[in-house]
């Protein structure tokens, strides 16, 4: 079981707050408030996080800053998606999120509530992206588990977890994209 899936993404945050930023240009204050309200049960963020990550996708070339003066006050940074950004939002959105139920639990969920606001026709592929991601982590999950040697009970209780955990995502799935649908 060395192969790793491949997905984009390292379950942070880092897309919740440069995705606010596809349709129109914010303030670093205003797009954490925007994640806790649509994403919150999603992200955990602190506002000293998100000004963070922020910097660093500035530094990345992912935003541009604009300084807006303010009268007796230090300047508001208007932040913009730059187009570098944009590519690498977009190809984000188009990839899986991996099979992990963490993964899935995050990532996932931040793409399809970014899928509906700008790009709802891609819903129904993102859907079937992740259930055969999730499909392929089950049976590479299956096979390491009829590899155990019979003495790894720990081990194989724990890949049985994550089995019927996954499981439970393939259900979910389903009933999700439900919502979706109507």
């Amino acid at each position: 079981m060395n192969e790793k899936p491949h997905h984009i993404g390292t379950l942070s945050p880092e897309m919740a707050l440069l995705g606010q930023l596809y349709g129109v240009p914010s303030h670093g204050y205003d797009l954490h408030r925007k994640v806790l309200s649509d994403l919150g049960q999603v992200w955990h963020l602190s506002q000293s996080q998100a000004y963070s990550i922020l910097k660093r996708l500035e530094a990345q070339g992912d935003i541009s800053v604009e300084e807006i003066p303010q009268e007796k006050l230090p300047p508001r940074q208007l932040l913009r998606m730059t187009d570098q950004g944009r590519q690498r939002f977009l190809a984000w959105l188009e990839a899986p999120s991996g099979g992990s139920t963490r993964a899935i639990r995050m990532e996932f969920v931040t793409r399809l509530y970014f899928l509906g606001m700008y790009l709802p026709e891609k819903l129904a592929e993102a859907f079937d992206r992740q259930r055969a991601e999730a499909i392929n982590y089950i049976e590479r999950l299956e096979k390491a588990r009829t590899e155990l040697p019979g003495e790894q009970v720990y081990n194989r209780m724990s890949l049985e977890l994550r089995l019927k955990q996954l499981q439970t995502v393939l259900e979910w799935l389903d009933e999700c994209q439900r919502y979706f649908q109507e």
